[in-house]
């Protein structure tokens, strides 16, 4: 039986479309709240860093759509290919979002290529609100970033912006959460790369989304039974309707409607980790 539960806005759309459910709100979702938020405390040139491929331009047009709905456009863009590491120098692109003189830049990229291009831009004067997407895995960007600050002696975490599609992973409050770190602290971990230093992280937003995939996976199996079988997918997955995943929001799913949430959490650094934004007063324009 094949089973697809995942959080790829590629494959949101047909000939996919059948068997594919996602869990999470879209990219789409991520960059519209952004944007939003942006717009709300006057902050309307907005630029896009983004990786050159399907996810890159994903993002990017997501920003663009947002923009659009509001009559506005996207003021600057840059590309970087696919593999960045942290090493790389993004110094360049940096320079055109200051030229172009935006007002909030939104990496579409991944956590080192994030991480690369804040240290750059931060090192160039430029104080701009930097935003990412939760595919960016910001706990190991913040590592980065972290890291490379206390190398130079300089704080690279401010006005930073993150959305995720699972609330916080410390927020105990939630039964889920106090599930997912019951079951992630008993958890030894598979054997370490055997090419590369490895230090695993015992908690994320990353494997929490993970962990929530999870337990819907598993509830899409126990509603199969005795009777698994690939044609089945569709009618059962539609059938979950409310399912509690301890989190606050229910998932939801039905007829013509393959997106179990819709919740975007817009998060920023406090206190040496991503935590939900309190307000936006900070970076009204």
């Amino acid at each position: 039986m094949q089973i697809a539960i995942i959080s790829d806005t590629h494959m949101r759309t047909p000939p996919f479309g059948r068997y594919v459910f996602n869990l999470r709100a879209s990219y789409f979702d991520e960059t519209r709240a952004l944007v939003d938020r942006f717009l709300a405390v006057g902050r309307t040139r907005i630029g896009v860093f983004y990786q050159s491929d399907a996810y890159g331009r994903t993002g990017w047009d997501g920003v663009r759509r947002a923009l659009a709905g509001q009559g506005l456009h996207i003021e600057a863009e840059a590309a970087y290919d696919r593999g960045a590491a942290f090493a790389q120098d993004f110094s360049r692109e940096v320079s055109h979002f200051m030229d172009t003189d935006v007002d909030a830049v939104i990496v579409v990229g991944t956590y080192a290529s994030q991480a690369a291009f804040i240290r750059d831009a931060r090192d160039l004067g430029c104080t701009l609100p930097i935003a990412g997407l939760s595919f960016a895995d910001s706990d190991k960007m913040l590592d980065l970033l972290k890291e490379e600050g206390g190398r130079k002696g300089r704080d690279y975490t401010l006005d930073l912006i993150q959305s995720q599609v699972v609330p916080s992973y410390e927020d105990t409050g939630l039964p889920g959460v106090r599930f997912y770190r019951e079951v992630m602290a008993g958890y030894e971990g598979g054997n370490p790369p055997s090419d590369e230093a490895y230090s695993p992280r015992r908690f994320s937003f990353v494997s929490f989304e993970g962990f929530l995939n999870g337990v819907l996976l598993g509830e899409l199996v126990r509603r199969m039974g005795d009777e698994p079988s690939r044609e089945r997918i569709p009618a059962v997955m539609e059938s979950i309707q409310n399912f509690d995943l301890g989190i606050g929001v229910n998932a939801h799913f039905g007829h013509g409607r393959h997106q179990g949430l819709d919740a975007i959490y817009l998060t920023t650094v406090r206190d040496g980790h991503f935590r939900a934004v309190e307000s936006w007063e900070r970076w009204r324009k």
